[in-house]
């Protein structure tokens, strides 16, 4: 199985657990959306060394692997090559930023290195967020609420068309490298040679895919306008829901939560 047909297979599993039946997934699209805006805004806003105020936003995520049943392995597996990329963000920290701040026994713990652990985990708790919205809410749906919220048409229907047909370009990528290494036996990868023939190949087919596409998508009555998913309404359960988690963000985002519990057990 080549890294093509890896891809195709991830966007395959994404679509099994969009279709797991929870509370998390029977939510309205709109409110799980406008509570993942929040919780991302909420998070990112703490300052770089408010690590001990920060640390209880993982409250939200757990909550929602537990009452989706996603596993957590699954969410980290899926982002496995955009976390080291987040994790690489303020790794100098330490070393531009060595004003000392307490020691525990011999270590010394510096204000860099908080502010590299607080900028970590705003990365890692903004993807988890971000996935569980897209691992829970099918982009059909997601896009019906960017509807509601009146974002143009023109930049839902791209975003949907994008999602939706990435997997057919791969597609076509992967029985092309698969025809490609057979007239190739024993070589890794397309060389160099021919990636300019290669990506000429992918072009044209996928224009060819692309006017079948539309022209299927005419036939089923397509004109421009956004009127695809199934029209979830804003219940008044998941409106108070809503408005219960965005006061709970509001509310860690003003109150340090972790200090006022540890000093109940000082």
């Amino acid at each position: 199985m080549n890294k093509l047909e890896t891809a195709l297979r991830d966007l395959s599993e994404m679509d099994r657990l969009n279709s797991i039946d929870s509370p998390v997934h029977r939510m309205s699209p709109l409110a799980k959306f406008l509570i993942t805006i929040a919780y991302i805004a909420v998070t990112v806003s703490f300052d770089k060394y408010q690590l001990s105020n920060m640390l209880v936003m993982i409250l939200y995520p757990a909550f929602m692997f537990s009452l989706s049943g996603i596993p957590v392995r699954t969410c980290f597996y899926k982002l496995r090559i955009v976390l080291p990329l987040v994790m690489a963000v303020g790794l100098f920290n330490p070393f531009l930023d060595r004003v000392p701040v307490m020691r525990i026994g011999s270590f010394v713990v510096t204000a860099g290195m908080i502010s590299m652990v607080t900028l970590m985990l705003k990365g890692v708790f903004s993807l988890t967020a971000s996935f569980l919205l897209v691992a829970t809410t099918p982009m059909d749906c997601i896009c019906a609420a960017l509807r509601k919220l009146h974002v143009p048409s023109m930049l839902v229907t791209l975003l949907l068309l994008t999602y939706r047909y990435a997997g057919v370009l791969t597609e076509e990528a992967s029985v092309m490298t698969d025809a490609y290494l057979l007239r190739a036996p024993g070589q890794k990868g397309v060389h160099i040679s021919a990636w300019g023939s290669f990506l000429g190949q992918l072009l044209l087919r996928s224009m060819d895919r692309a006017d079948d596409l539309y022209a299927s998508m005419k036939l089923r009555g397509f004109s421009g306008e956004f009127a695809y998913a199934k029209d979830v309404k804003l219940s008044a359960s998941d409106t108070v829901l809503m408005v219960l988690c965005i006061g709970a963000f509001i509310l860690f985002r003003l109150v340090n939560i972790a200090g006022l519990l540890g000093s109940l057990f000082v």
